[in-house]
């Protein structure tokens, strides 16, 4: 399973000039310690493992940003694609040939 999400802290406690960036780290972090391939880019984290595994992630990573403010918002969007492994580069790889390849409709 493929998990793409974004947690960021608002409300009471949040950031007075709206930086969400130390929550983000402290989310990031708990993702990094997991040990599950993952990525992160400006918008989300990705994250590559078993649903049990993914979404224990995700929770912990929601609760490292709950100091940071009085509410949270968490996205989710999940490719759930069983016995599929390693797509968390086996996806971009493919897009990187068909588009080196010059694929067309």
């Amino acid at each position: 399973m493929l998990v793409a999400f974004s947690v960021a802290p608002s409300g009471a406690g949040a950031s007075p000039d709206g930086s969400v960036h130390e929550a983000v780290a402290a989310a990031v972090k708990v993702v990094r310690d997991s040990g599950l391939p993952n990525r992160t880019s400006s918008m989300f984290t990705e994250l590559e493992g078993s649903w049990d595994e993914v979404f224990d992630v995700v929770k912990r990573a929601t609760d490292a940003v709950a100091p940071f403010g009085s509410r949270i918002s968490l996205v989710i969007k999940a490719d759930i694609r069983p016995g599929h492994e390693g797509e968390i580069d086996g996806k971009l790889e493919r897009l990187e040939r068909a588009i080196e390849a010059g694929t067309q409709p």
